[in-house]
């Protein structure tokens, strides 16, 4: 098999995206959007909790590691009521 293909599907692509005019623009859009929804999204609404609950990396992994391997009597200690009567296995 011949190593020229990739430098063909690369060719191919850059053609094709220099003749684009309007493909241009979408793709630009495309990446402001992605930027958006990855970038400000997560800055605005997910701030970083672990640094603001815990002092050092020792409290913050012990945390975490609790939190991955905690059993499922800790986590449901109880249902609440509106689960009551609901589900598969009622009548």
């Amino acid at each position: 098999m011949s190593l020229a293909w990739p430098r063909k599907v690369l060719e191919f692509y850059r053609d094709g995206f220099r003749s684009m005019r309007l493909g241009k623009k979408l793709w630009l859009l495309v990446a402001i959007k992605l930027f958006v929804l990855f970038v400000i999204i997560k800055w605005l609404f997910f701030p970083d909790l672990l640094k603001t609950r815990f002092h050092n990396d020792r409290e913050r992994g012990a945390f975490v590691l609790d939190q991955l391997t905690h059993t499922k009597e800790k986590a449901c200690t109880s249902t609440p009521a509106s689960w009551s009567g609901h589900g598969p296995s009622s009548p």
